[in-house]
């Protein structure tokens, strides 16, 4: 069983409930951390992207840091492997 696509998030955040709609709309179950709720959150947060910002995307080897939704898109666009393994066939980002 593959893991679950992580979410980091901060509370208050536009451009988190911005993914976070995203990714519902989608029907991609993430993972939802709250940086500020967990130190420990935060550190595997910066581990994985090198950044302390949010919307950061973990999955597998795809990071995707300091995203709105149209710059996830892009970059999902660039790795069919990852958005087959989320179920995403097409993607519009005209749509975001």
């Amino acid at each position: 069983m593959k893991s679950k696509p992580i979410l980091y998030i901060k509370a208050g955040c536009p451009w988190c409930r911005e993914a976070r709609s995203f990714f519902s709309e989608q029907g991609i179950e993430v993972d939802v951390m709250d940086v500020n709720e967990s130190a420990s959150t935060y550190q595997r947060m910066i581990a994985v992207s090198d950044q302390t910002k949010t919307p950061t995307f973990e999955f597998e080897d795809f990071v995707v840091a300091d995203f709105d939704v149209e710059e996830f898109v892009e970059e999902l666009d660039q790795r069919p492997d990852i958005k087959e393994a989320l179920g995403l066939v097409m993607v519009d980002e005209d749509d975001y």
